[in-house]
């Protein structure tokens, strides 16, 4: 098979969680252990920083990336979902697994990945994993896909665990409370091993602590270890102040990305790059550290975080997904000052739209439409729903034509936000 063949077989045989949703979801890790013991558990072989969270974790685990490569680490990088090309998901020093590598491990691999009945995803892993090993990978920043205690990525033993955040998602299947949901993703914390958490909230605060201590972990709460003082922008920028409590250190951090919610993340990083260097073999100097965070869009070609895509009219995409998300998103689309905000939203079927569009900017004009996936909302269920919010807003079938309507209402001084699912973005990029 060629590229092409590949990656149709991969997702016609093997749905995955991105296009199909809950039906693709096979929790679990005896299919990925099974399969990951045929192939030589190539994940023992490298240092692993594992990332869970609702929000924030696609950022955190880019940034660490940029600042391991930076203090001269061959760094392997796994995340999920993709937005233009499968091969987004791996890759090691910012280049993607070339198409080549992707066919010799299916070809390889496929009557096994059957017999062992590995999901979309399952088989994903596994692939970042033995890619790392041969691209002789000395450390790799992993993120979890959904959850994480039964999150086929949660077959590696980290040298740190990272939970930015819990937030409602996924209730169906990761529980119906923040509580329920927090108990998921700190299944990720293993013994004796530390976990940096991103964001306090008393809903969850114990269930994380109490599985720490029964592991024996230490929990590094990120906004404890650095303080905010406060942040600005400087030409393509984001300048964050941050103050190290430990000793007092000040730092000014230019962050390639941009995004006011990139605070809460950066703390995250800070607090977990601290630690790596403080308390185990990795070496990350002031230097690789702050040139991985200014440089860490051009280091791993991350998008579509509050991705600039036009100046005048001020055009923005960003692949808030949930409540959790969109109600950071909606406080700095609150602070436009120009002229009218225009919004091009689309939405999972999954979502709870009702409460996202209660956050939004009342005064914003709304145009609704649907992604080309299965997992899309119909635009009418979008439009009915937001008839009961007092919204001012219109439908229009396909993201192409719905941000071509909305150009065509735009002037210079306007702004223009597109998102509300990753599909949206995806088709935008």
């Amino acid at each position: 098979m060629n590229y092409s063949e590949t990656v149709d077989f991969l997702f016609s045989s093997m749905p995955s969680f991105q296009e199909h949703g809950a039906t693709a979801y096979k929790p679990g890790l005896e299919r990925v252990s099974e399969f990951c013991r045929k192939i030589g558990n190539p994940q023992r072989n490298y240092f692993v920083i594992h990332v869970a969270g609702t929000n924030g974790k696609g950022s955190v685990s880019h940034m660490l990336a940029a600042v391991l490569q930076q203090a001269g680490y061959q760094a392997g990088l796994f995340t999920s979902p993709h937005l233009t090309d499968f091969r987004e998901r791996i890759k090691v020093n910012g280049e993607m697994i070339s198409k080549q590598k992707v066919v010799n491990f299916v070809d390889k691999y496929r009557r096994d990945m059957i017999d062992c009945g590995l999901s979309f995803f399952e088989m994903t892993a596994a692939m970042a994993f033995d890619y790392f090993a041969q691209s002789d990978v000395e450390v790799a920043v992993i993120e979890t896909g959904l959850g994480g205690r039964l999150d086929a990525t949660n077959i590696v033993i980290p040298i740190l665990s990272i939970i930015t955040n819990v937030g409602l998602e996924h209730t169906a299947l990761l529980g119906d409370s923040l509580p329920k949901i927090a108990r998921e993703k700190g299944g990720i914390i293993k013994k004796s091993i530390p976990v940096v958490v991103g964001e306090r909230n008393p809903a969850y605060n114990p269930v994380i602590e109490e599985i720490a201590g029964d592991m024996r972990s230490p929990v590094i709460y990120a906004d404890e270890a650095f303080e905010y003082r406060g942040s600005r922008m400087e030409g393509n920028r984001q300048v964050f102040d941050m103050v190290r409590t430990r000793d007092g250190q000040q730092y000014q951090l230019r962050v390639g990305l941009l995004g006011e919610y990139q605070r809460q993340n950066v703390a995250v990083v800070c607090a977990a790059a601290d630690y790596l260097h403080q308390n185990t073999p990795l070496s990350i100097s002031r230097r690789a550290f702050v040139e991985g965070l200014s440089d860490v869009v051009d280091i791993t070609s991350f998008r579509g975080r509050w991705q600039v895509l036009g100046e005048h009219p001020y055009i923005v995409c960003d692949t808030c997904h949930n409540a959790h998300a969109m109600a950071l998103v909606s406080e700095q689309l609150r602070k436009w000052s120009g002229g009218r905000l225009y919004c091009v939203l689309g939405f999972c079927i999954d979502k709870d739209v009702e409460k996202i569009l209660h956050m939004m900017p009342s005064d914003a004009h709304y145009i609704f439409t649907r992604a080309g996936i299965e997992r899309a909302m119909p635009v009418d269920t979008i439009a009915s729903i937001a008839s009961e919010t007092g919204l001012d807003f219109e439908v229009v079938e396909g993201v192409g034509n719905a941000v071509a309507r909305a150009k065509e209402m735009l002037s210079p001084e306007d702004m223009l936000f597109i998102g509300g699912s990753s599909f949206v973005v995806s088709e935008v990029l």
